[in-house]
């Protein structure tokens, strides 16, 4: 694992306290790097309505692409209950811009695993095939 990815699990981590998460009470942090070298956060967000909620992945991807990034390579993604992989929306939402994106967790720095997204969604939906 290489530094800046070390780098960018800690920044992630970095994140866990600032994520609204009073029904749960599992915090995660997502730490999205694009190609190049921005970092976008996010922190999941809980509601009452738990179909409001919104992930720590998907908070990231929503900045990111707000102010006009969509060039993804890695993110990290840390939460207060050990490694977190992203959910099935999440991972959804992350192919849309990126299927080879890497996909960084883990119980603690010194335990981190990477994966491609590919991996973890094999066979993602797409509207049009053509357009990537």
């Amino acid at each position: 694992m290489e530094e800046r990815d070390r780098e960018l699990y800690r920044i992630a981590v970095r994140m866990l306290t600032k994520a609204y998460a009073p029904y749960s009470g599992f915090r995660v942090g997502a730490a999205l790097r694009t190609g190049d070298g921005k970092i976008y956060t996010g922190v999941n967000v809980e509601n009452g309505s738990y179909g409001a909620a919104i992930c720590a992945e998907r908070t990231a991807v929503v900045k990111a692409v707000s102010e006009g990034s969509r060039d993804f390579e890695a993110i990290a993604i840390a939460s207060s209950g050990g490694a977190a992989m992203p959910c099935g929306i999440c991972r959804q939402v992350l192919s849309e811009f990126e299927e080879g994106i890497r996909v960084i967790t883990g119980e603690s720095e010194e335990k981190l695993a990477d994966f491609r997204l590919s991996e973890l969604l094999p066979y993602s939906f797409q509207l049009d095939p053509e357009r990537k």
